[in-house]
C-alpha cells in the first residue's frame, strides 16, 4: 500500500506595520514599524518551515522575513488586497473625506475599496495558488497578509467568505493547513 504524501502549510500574518496599528490600507511600500520589527525577530519558525519560505511582494512581508533570519522567494498570489482608491490611506482619511463610502465598505468589505479587488477575486487568486501546491511531500511556509490568509481559509474549507471576515488574523498569526487528498485545518496560533 503506497501512504499518500502530504504538504503542510503556514501561513504566516506579516508583522505589524504603521497601518495595521492605527487602521488603514497599507501601501505596498509601508514597511514594519519598530514594534513589528522588534516581535518578527524574537519569532522562530519551526526548523521545517525554513526551507521553503515564499512571501508576498510588498515591503513588510520582505522585512518580515529579514527580521525572521530567512529567504523567501515572491509568489504574487500571496500579495495583499488590492485596495485601489484607498491604498496607503487611513480609515481616518478615508472617513474624513468620504464617511459614506467607508461606512458602505464597512458594511460590506468583501465588495473591496473603490477601485480595487473584490475577496472573490483574491480567493480565485490564492486558491490557484493553493492548488498549486497541494501535492507533494513538504512544509512550505508564506508569508503574506490578513486578507489572503482569509481568503486562503475560505478555499481551503470551503467556508463563505462572509464568514472568514469573523477571524482575527493579528501581525504574526500563524494558520497551519495540511493537505492530503484535501485541506485540513491543523491550527490558527494568535500573533503579537
Amino acid at each position: 500500500m503506497e501512504i499518500p504524501l502530504a504538504t503542510t502549510l503556514d501561513l504566516l500574518c506579516v508583522a505589524a506595520t504603521p497601518s495595521s496599528r492605527t487602521g488603514g490600507f497599507a501601501a505596498p511600500d509601508e514597511g514594519l514599524d519598530e514594534g513589528g520589527r522588534r516581535h518578527a525577530e524574537k519569532y522562530r519558525l519551526e526548523p521545517r518551515f525554513r526551507a521553503e519560505v515564499l512571501r508576498g511582494s510588498a515591503r513588510a512581508a520582505a522585512e518580515t522575513a529579514q527580521a525572521l533570519g530567512v529567504t523567501a522567494t515572491i509568489a504574487p498570489a500571496l500579495d495583499d488586497a488590492d485596495h485601489g482608491a484607498w491604498l496607503g490611506r487611513s480609515f481616518a482619511e478615508i472617513h474624513a473625506e468620504s464617511p459614506e463610502r467607508l461606512a458602505a465598505w464597512l458594511a460590506d468589505p468583501l465588495a473591496g475599496a473603490p477601485g480595487g479587488e473584490t475577496m472573490a477575486a483574491v480567493q480565485a487568486r490564492v486558491g490557484a495558488w493553493l492548488d498549486g501546491i497541494a501535492p507533494g511531500d513538504r512544509p512550505v511556509c508564506a508569508i503574506t497578509h490578513p486578507m489572503v490568509v482569509r481568503a486562503a481559509l475560505a478555499h481551503a474549507l470551503a467556508l463563505p467568505l462572509r464568514a472568514t471576515l469573523a477571524i482575527d488574523i493579528v501581525p504574526l498569526a500563524r494558520v497551519r493547513l495540511s493537505f492530503n487528498g484535501m485541506w485540513r485545518l491543523q491550527g490558527l496560533v494568535p500573533g503579537e
